[in-house]
């Protein structure tokens, strides 16, 4: 395909109906989601998308039951583990970032966030932002919450000088959301102005391959016009 996407955000949606439909406790839906995940590693490999924002983990989300979130947290406490030790990190050099309130995290947690984030700085050839503790009215507020305390002045303010301030500075193409839900939920409110946006009938865990070429597909074939 031609006219391929640089930036991809997915909005990874619907692993706790996921799991309910298996008739599983609903928060189990989420071992199943890293494990799509694991997927899209090789397919955005293959298909040369170099660039990757998961919105895993909202603001919001911090409002769930404590036994959900803590068995949320074991989740991503194993899915660090796993990334630091898997050779395609390395191999792909992928560098990896987490964008959003992560202090607001178990103290464990941000320290394997930031493990990670340290481990892969310097590489250079993909990158994945996971989106974790994240809200777009969130990063804006802190990022002007930054400014003042750089005591900029109103003059020294445009929207370049506030997207240094932003969580994540890189502009992004296309917006997929999985589990039928036909809203943004706040994902890159700076970023994705002009992201074409494509919602999928099916939950995260059942997103496949095929609906992924599919996305890039209706996507190549857009019309971009950027107000103009």
């Amino acid at each position: 395909m031609n006219n391929l996407p640089n930036h991809v955000g997915i909005i990874v949606d619907g692993n706790r109906r996921f799991a309910k439909r298996l008739m599983m406790e609903p928060w189990k839906g989420h071992e199943y989601g890293f494990k799509k995940f694991e997927s899209l590693l090789e397919w955005c490999k293959e298909l040369n998308i170099k660039k990757l924002t998961l919105f895993v983990f909202s603001i919001e989300n911090f409002k769930r039951p404590k036994l959900e979130f803590d068995y949320l947290m074991n989740v991503f406490r194993q899915s660090y583990d796993k990334l630091m030790k898997d050779p395609r990190v390395d191999e792909y050099r992928i560098k990896i970032n987490f964008i959003g309130r992560l202090e607001l995290f178990p103290k464990d947690v941000q320290e394997k966030a930031k493990q990670l984030m340290e481990k892969t700085k310097d590489y250079d050839n993909y990158t994945i932002n996971f989106a974790f503790g994240y809200g777009g009215r969130a990063e804006i507020v802190d990022a002007a919450k930054k400014m003042i305390k750089d005591g900029l002045k109103a003059e020294d303010v445009d929207e370049n000088s506030f997207a240094k301030y932003l969580y994540l500075r890189d502009d992004i193409d296309l917006i997929i959301r999985t589990s039928g839900e036909k809203r943004t939920s706040g994902f890159m409110l700076w970023q994705g102005p002009y992201a074409e946006l494509i919602f999928i009938d099916k939950f995260w865990p059942e997103f496949e391959k095929q609906d992924f070429l599919d996305a890039l597909t209706e996507y190549a074939n857009r019309q971009r016009r950027f107000g103009k």
